[in-house]
């Protein structure tokens, strides 16, 4: 067995441990009660805005085990990537029915190797971010898969792939670290790091271009590197037509409440963003990680953080919410940018934004858009919410993996003309 091989099996196993601790550590009921309506669906107590309600859509009883990302593909057509587990191949393709008393909920693909990114390209395919493999299928009653992108690294600590589409059909995939902190068998952290080193590197986010009568891959290079795992990745539009790329980084494991600083970075092409010698501190500035003291230098040209956020939130996904149109009635996140915090620790379990600014920056107070969902026995588990998405109604709906559950966050009444 060579040492690649050995490091990845020890770190698979690691993991494996750190999940059962989490479960033993934060036993939670695993039922929400129920009580009311809400959209049609049962009314459970979360916070959510003001004159807007949350249902209990579909659960484990319907087969979900480990949902990580929702789109709507129809108008009552969800489709949902469920990883199954840690383990590879247990992982499925799912399309959840709205339309029906109760919903339905049926397997579309199965096997699949811990699918994450979920995202519709501009040739109207979804596209699926499987642990080595990106593919794509057109919307129908039946799938057609065709792989896009193959060979990615799908070993290590952070083998999940996040998808992001920009305006000119770029799709822009997360290669996340293989260690935390590029910590060696002899727990020795070199610097440079081996893993961000030659063509290849990992702890990056790579730009694939697509193009030619088949809409094939063309070319696939780092765009921006020096992070950790990028499993939130949103393109936004700025000013004149331009657009940009933004990156929420889960940062390296501190055993410390309140250290090391989640991020908010924007992506460039060539952006260099410090992992693994650098993270932030509570104010966003860059600061030696630990282990390479008297080493790293945190300072240009590695790109500062946009925005640091609370430690451990685990930041699972960005979500880019256009403005309402003119006609159309806002709601609590048009022309937002949200972003899905799974962290289990006091500043997770939440659902947050920021209000869009013209030039595609999130500015002013942070939004906690979905929140209060600490444990309460007989009420609700500890939430853990994985992934949302903005259906034709202008409906949030979020996906929990730990939790088993789709969730929907809907008016109490219904708004005529909401954002689509």
């Amino acid at each position: 067995m060579t040492v690649a091989v050995r490091r990845a099996v020890s770190l698979l196993a690691a993991l494996a441990g750190l999940a059962g601790a989490w479960s033993s550590a934060h036993a939670a009921p695993q039922a929400y009660a129920t009580r009311g309506q809400c959209a049609g669906h049962p009314r459970v107590d979360l916070r959510v805005p003001a004159g807007w309600c949350a249902g209990l859509v579909a659960t484990a009883a319907q087969g979900l085990q480990m949902p990580r990302r929702l789109l709507e593909v129809a108008p009552h057509r969800f489709w949902i990537v469920d990883m199954g587990s840690w383990e590879p191949r247990r992982g499925r393709l799912l399309e959840l029915r709205t339309d029906t008393q109760p919903p339905t909920l049926h397997t579309l693909a199965s096997g699949l190797d811990r699918p994450h990114g979920l995202a519709r390209g501009p040739d109207g395919r979804v596209y699926v971010g499987e642990a080595g493999t990106v593919w794509r299928t057109p919307v129908a009653d039946a799938l057609r898969r065709e792989d896009v992108i193959t060979g990615l690294p799908a070993d290590g600590a952070h083998p999940l792939k996040e998808l992001a589409f920009g305006r000119d059909g770029s799709l822009y995939l997360n290669v996340g670290s293989a260690t935390d902190a590029c910590r060696n068998d002899q727990q020795r952290q070199p610097l440079p790091c081996p893993e961000t080193s030659g063509p290849r590197p990992r702890a990056a986010v790579y730009r694939a271009v697509l193009g030619g009568p088949n809409h094939t891959l063309q070319s696939l290079q780092p765009h921006a590197t020096g992070l950790r795992n990028s499993l939130a990745l949103a393109v936004v539009p700025g000013a004149s037509g331009t657009e940009r790329l933004w990156q929420a980084e889960n940062s390296v494991d501190y055993p410390d409440a309140q250290a090391p600083a989640e991020e908010l970075n924007e992506l460039v092409a060539g952006s260099q963003h410090g992992w693994p010698g650098c993270v932030s501190d509570a104010k966003g500035r860059s600061v030696v990680a630990r282990g390479y003291e008297g080493r790293a230098r945190c300072t240009a040209p590695q790109r500062a953080p946009h925005q640091a956020w609370p430690a451990h939130v685990a930041p699972l996904q960005l979500l880019a919410v256009p403005p309402a149109s003119a006609g159309q009635t806002a709601t609590p996140w048009s022309g937002h940018l949200l972003a899905v915090w799974h962290g289990y620790r006091a500043g997770g379990q939440r659902i947050v934004g920021w209000r869009l600014g013209a030039d595609g920056a999130p500015q002013g107070a942070r939004q906690d858009l979905v929140s209060g969902w600490q444990a309460r026995p007989g009420v609700r588990p500890l939430g853990a919410p994985a992934g949302a998405a903005v259906d034709h109604l202008g409906r949030l709906w979020v996906v929990e993996d730990r939790n088993h559950t789709v969730l929907v966050v809907a008016p109490l009444a219904p708004v005529a003309g909401a954002a689509r």
